[in-house]
C-alpha cells in the first residue's frame, strides 16, 4: 500500500511539473505587411536618396508577452524612392545595388532580446543578396490588447559586407568625391496582431 501512494504521488508530481511547463504563456503573432514599413536612407557627398520597402511575411514569437522571437522576409522589389525617380528605382534594383532579380527577398531572423532603459535591444541575423551578417539595434514596443507595434531606432547597415560595389571606397579607391557611403540608414516599423 505505501508504495501504490508513493507512486501516485510521484505521478502526480511528474504531471503537475508537465502541466507547468506546457502552460507557459508563448504566443505567435502574425505581422500585418499592409501596416508594418521599412524606411531606407542613402548618402553621398552631394546629398541623400530615401524611400520604403515592403515586407512580403512576419511573425513575432511572444513568452509571457515579451518578443522572443520572430523572422521577417522583406519583398526587394517593392523598393521605392521617395521622390518617385524610376530611374533610381530601376538602379537599386541591378546588379549594381541589390540585383532584385537573383535576391528578390532578404531576411531577418530574431536571435535574442534584452530590455534596456525601457526599450529592448534586438538582436539577429540579417541576410541580403545571401550573405548573412548578425545585427542589433535597440527598439520601442507598445501594446494593446489586439496589438504589438515594433519600433526601431535608426539601423546602420554597412552595404560592402552584403557585396553591394557600386561607387563604393570598400572596393575602389579612385573614386575621388564621386562615391556613395556604404552605410545606410533603416528604420523599421513592425505591426502585429494579437
Amino acid at each position: 500500500m505505501k508504495k501504490v501512494i508513493i507512486l501516485v504521488v510521484a505521478v502526480a508530481l511528474s504531471t503537475m511539473s508537465f502541466i507547468s511547463i506546457s502552460t507557459k504563456n508563448e504566443e505567435t503573432l502574425k505581422v500585418s505587411v499592409e501596416d508594418s514599413i521599412i524606411h531606407w536612407k542613402g548618402y553621398k557627398p552631394t546629398g541623400s536618396h530615401e524611400g520604403t520597402i515592403n515586407l512580403i511575411s512576419g511573425e513575432l514569437n511572444l513568452e509571457e508577452g515579451v518578443i522572443k522571437g520572430g523572422s521577417f522576409t522583406v519583398d526587394m522589389p517593392s523598393i521605392k524612392d521617395v521622390d518617385e525617380s524610376a530611374r533610381l528605382e530601376k538602379h537599386l534594383k541591378s546588379a549594381d545595388f541589390f540585383d532584385v532579380e537573383t535576391f528578390n527577398t532578404s531576411t531577418f531572423t530574431i536571435t535574442s532580446t534584452e530590455d534596456k532603459d525601457g526599450k529592448i535591444v534586438v538582436t539577429g541575423d540579417i541576410t541580403i543578396k545571401g550573405i548573412t551578417k548578425q545585427l542589433s539595434f535597440l527598439a520601442t514596443v507598445t501594446q494593446t490588447d489586439e496589438m504589438l507595434t515594433l519600433t526601431s531606432e535608426t539601423i546602420q547597415i554597412n552595404r560592402a559586407e552584403f557585396n553591394i560595389k557600386y561607387k563604393s571606397k570598400t572596393f575602389f579607391n579612385n573614386l575621388k568625391e564621386k562615391f556613395i557611403n556604404n552605410d545606410f540608414d533603416l528604420q523599421v516599423t513592425i505591426v502585429a496582431s494579437k
